[in-house]
C-alpha cells in the first residue's frame, strides 16, 4: 500500500502580486455615486463642510461732518419737532451715541447763528427763529394778524396749562365768565383737547393741552412752562388765587366710544 501513488490534489496560491491586482480591479468596477462631485476632494474626517457665507455690501461710516450736515437737513426739512427716536431710525446705519454727538454739535454751532436756533421742543428738535427776532418775522406774515388769540382765550388756555385735567365748569368759576365758546376756538385750533371725563355726577369732560401748544409756545414740556405770575403779566391779566393752587390729581375716566376726542361741538358738559 505504501507503493501506491496518491493523485497530487495541491493548488498553486496566487501570488502576493495578482491578489493585489484583482483588488485594484474590483474597486475601480465599484459603482460609483452619481450625486457626489468627483472634483470636489472629500473633506477630513471630523471637520463639518464650511458653506461660503453670502458677502453683504457694509456701508461706510460718514464722517463727523457729513452726519452733521444729515441732521440738520432733516430737522430743517421735517414739518414737526423730529424726535431722537425718528433719528435713530433714519440714521439706522450710524451708531446712536454717534448720531447723539451729531445733533449736540449742530446745536452748538446754531448758537453762533445770528438769526436761526436749534431748540429741543415737544420731544424733539426743531429749527426756529430766534425769539428776539419775532416781530421782524411777523411782518413778513402780517396777514396772520387777525388770527391772534384774544386775550379771553390766551387766559382760558393758561387755566388748562396750569390746572389740566380740568372742566368747563371749573374753567368758568376761576374765569368769572362762561368758556364754551373760547373752548371751541382753542379746541379748533388744536391747542387743547377732551382727554377724559371726570368722575363725578355728570361725568363732565375734562381738557388738557396738546403737543400743538408746546410747538406753539416752545415749550420741551409742560415743566417748561413759566411761572403763573410770569405768565399772567405777560398775558396782561390778574391771575385768580385758585389758579396759583397747585393743582390736586383727580380720578380721571377714559373717553367712551362715541365721545369727540377733539373738535368744536365738544362744549364739556358731558351732554
Amino acid at each position: 500500500m505504501s507503493d501506491v501513488e496518491r493523485p497530487d490534489t495541491s493548488v498553486d496560491a496566487p501570488s502576493t502580486g495578482t491578489g493585489m491586482e484583482q483588488a485594484t480591479e474590483v474597486a475601480v468596477e465599484a459603482p460609483v455615486d452619481s450625486s457626489v462631485d468627483p472634483s470636489v476632494e472629500p473633506a477630513p474626517a471630523g471637520d463639518a463642510p464650511v458653506e461660503d457665507a453670502p458677502e453683504y455690501e457694509v456701508p461706510p461710516r460718514l464722517d463727523r461732518a457729513q452726519l452733521q450736515a444729515i441732521v440738520e437737513a432733516l430737522v430743517f426739512a421735517s414739518p414737526e419737532p423730529l424726535t431722537p427716536k425718528m433719528l435713530f431710525k433714519l440714521l439706522s446705519d450710524e451708531p446712536k451715541e454717534d448720531v447723539a454727538a451729531a445733533v449736540e454739535a449742530v446745536q452748538q454751532d446754531y448758537e453762533s447763528r445770528r438769526g436761526l436756533h436749534l431748540v429741543e421742543v415737544a420731544g424733539g428738535f426743531q429749527i426756529t427763529t430766534r425769539p428776539e427776532l419775532h416781530d421782524w418775522v411777523r411782518r413778513l406774515f402780517h396777514e396772520r394778524s387777525t388770527q391772534k388769540l384774544s386775550v379771553a382765550s390766551l387766559e382760558t388756555l393758561s387755566v388748562i396749562a396750569y390746572k389740566q385735567p380740568i372742566t368747563q365748569a371749573e374753567i368758568g368759576e376761576i374765569r368769572g365768565v362762561n368758556a364754551s365758546g373760547v373752548l371751541s376756538t382753542l379746541l379748533e385750533r388744536h391747542l387743547i383737547k377732551i382727554v377724559g371725563r371726570k368722575n363725578v355726577v355728570g361725568r363732565p369732560f375734562l381738557y388738557g393741552t396738546t403737543k400743538e401748544f408746546l410747538i406753539r409756545f416752545g415749550l420741551k414740556d409742560l415743566g417748561d412752562l413759566p411761572k403763573i405770575e410770569d405768565m399772567a403779566q405777560q398775558l396782561g391779566f390778574e391771575p385768580p388765587s385758585v389758579l396759583m393752587e397747585r393743582p390736586v390729581a383727580e380720578e380721571m375716566l377714559p373717553l367712551e366710544e362715541g365721545d369727540p376726542g377733539e373738535g368744536p361741538n365738544s362744549d364739556g358738559d358731558g351732554s
